[in-house]
């Protein structure tokens, strides 16, 4: 067989489909690389969220601020005080970019218009901090990014 530029054409694109389609494998196969969704309900969580920018422009026009501040014990998270902490019903979703299996939702407890997340349940890094609460049987939203040292 007579090795001419044809063949070599012919070779180099075998070559190259071959590589690629290992690579394709071995990123598909490999445990390292995950290749999940950001949530698992991706879809269902796209439509609620408009309810969300409502309910976050609610709280807005309440003035209703919320103050998430690191402290040694733990993520401190402030409500207003003009809110009684029998009104505040509730939860706190605290997600985690790095690592779904960090991520968890706790219910809101308030003592003097505050609630602390102890540090035992957070590890260093970013972290998305969702609240979701209700006061007066009207629903409001806050959305903070954090870094965690």
């Amino acid at each position: 067989m007579k090795f001419n530029w044809g063949t070599g054409i012919v070779i180099a694109f075998v070559l190259f489909i071959s590589f690629i389609g290992f690579l394709v494998i071995k990123m598909n196969t490999n445990q390292i690389y995950q290749h999940d969704l950001v949530t698992e309900d991706y879809y269902k969580k796209e439509l609620e969220f408009q309810q969300k920018i409502d309910n976050a422009a609610a709280a807005v026009a309440m003035d209703y601020s919320i103050v998430v501040k690191q402290q040694a014990e733990g993520l401190l998270i402030s409500f207003p005080e003009s809110l009684k902490d029998s009104q505040v019903k509730g939860s706190v979703y605290m997600y985690n970019p790095a690592n779904k299996k960090l991520d968890f939702t706790t219910p809101i407890r308030l003592n003097q218009s505050q609630m602390l997340i102890p540090s035992k349940f957070l590890v260093q890094g970013r972290w998305d901090v969702e609240i979701n609460w209700n006061s007066k049987n009207l629903p409001y939203y806050y959305k903070t990014k954090l870094m965690l040292q």
